[in-house]
């Protein structure tokens, strides 16, 4: 049994969910710190409208890729009953049919965020004096979606293998890189919101070259190589029947986001800039108790996988109370 493995699946639980899921949470932090940062340099130096233009295309955003990274959620879930089970096969089937759906993923995105910001926004009512800034931060922002995917399946690989310090190293990298480009995008070169976009495209395709680098310097069966992509059928069976209903899950709950948004723009630009603000730090809480999610869905993945029946309650209690005690 591969260290990785023996690490979720054996010994006591407590005290390895609680280190495992540290680092989650701080990427989820840093994460939300670095969106702040966004906010801040928008809102200092280009005005309410802008603050309000990037705001108002969150919920539209969250809809349209929630769906998408719940299939993350099944490729790392898929790697990690592999990886427990001991089937070392499986788990490079598993990695080299994950990147393939992200990239696939990734594109679809690009063409539908591309070509449909404006109607979608128009849909939502957003006001007329941000729709303009709002469409093209998404335009930009979708540009580099595929990255986005990319990343996240990546890292939902490395979590399921045990590391979740390697995707946090990797924000904080990519994060340091995307507040420098806003200060020089928008103070220096003055591109407004186009200017956070384009940071923000930079700072994703970072993040899923870092990722990428980590998985073909493995030495386990999570080791990647762009000679071995393919859609295994079986594989992508399996990410399906597990990933579509968590991001069927996470879209529904974008789908109130966006109602909720709606109704916010029909106050106008100038409650939707106070509500972006607020709602980048209501998500620090939010983000501390999902990452034990991540956590709940790896450590039941591998003990599932070893045939441990008799430490998915546990795994299951001691994430519930802790995700209790940090909310």
């Amino acid at each position: 049994m591969q260290k990785n493995t023996a690490y979720m699946t054996e010994g006591p639980l407590l005290k390895k969910i609680l280190l495992y899921t540290f680092p989650i949470i701080l990427t989820g932090i840093l994460q939300l710190l670095f969106n702040a940062a966004d906010l801040v340099v928008v809102g200092r130096y280009c005005g309410r409208l802008s603050v309000a233009a990037v705001g108002a295309t969150g919920a539209i955003i969250n809809l349209m890729t929630n769906l998408f990274i719940g299939l993350s959620v099944g490729a790392g879930v898929s790697v990690a009953h592999a990886l427990g089970a001991g089937h070392s096969k499986d788990v490079s089937r598993t990695v080299h049919t994950a990147i393939p759906i992200a990239i696939v993923s990734g594109i679809f995105l690009t063409i539908i965020g591309v070509l449909g910001s404006e109607t979608f926004l128009r849909l939502m009512g957003t006001p007329s004096d941000v729709i303009g800034l709002s469409a093209t931060y998404m335009r930009i922002y979708f540009c580099g979606i595929t990255a986005t995917m990319v990343y996240n399946f990546g890292a939902a690989i490395l979590r399921a293998a045990g590391d979740t310090k390697s995707p946090l190293y990797f924000l904080t990298a990519a994060g340091i890189v995307n507040v420098i480009l806003n200060l020089i995008f928008v103070i220096v070169l003055d591109f407004d919101v186009a200017g956070v976009a384009l940071a923000t495209t930079a700072s994703q395709v970072m993040s899923a070259l870092l990722i990428i680098r980590a998985l073909m310097k493995r030495t386990d069966s999570c080791k990647f190589s762009f000679r071995k992509m393919k859609i295994h059928r079986r594989q992508l069976t399996k990410i399906l029947q597990i990933g579509f209903p968590a991001g069927i899950q996470g879209s529904l709950f974008s789908i109130s986001n966006v109602i909720i948004q709606s109704s916010i723009n029909s106050f106008g630009s100038i409650a939707v800039s106070g509500n972006s603000a607020a709602g980048n730090i209501e998500g620090f809480v939010y983000m501390s108790m999902n990452s034990y999610s991540q956590t709940a869905v790896n450590f039941t993945g591998q003990n599932h996988g070893a045939g441990k029946f008799d430490r998915l309650k546990k795994i299951m209690i001691i994430c519930l109370v802790s995700v209790f005690c940090t909310g």
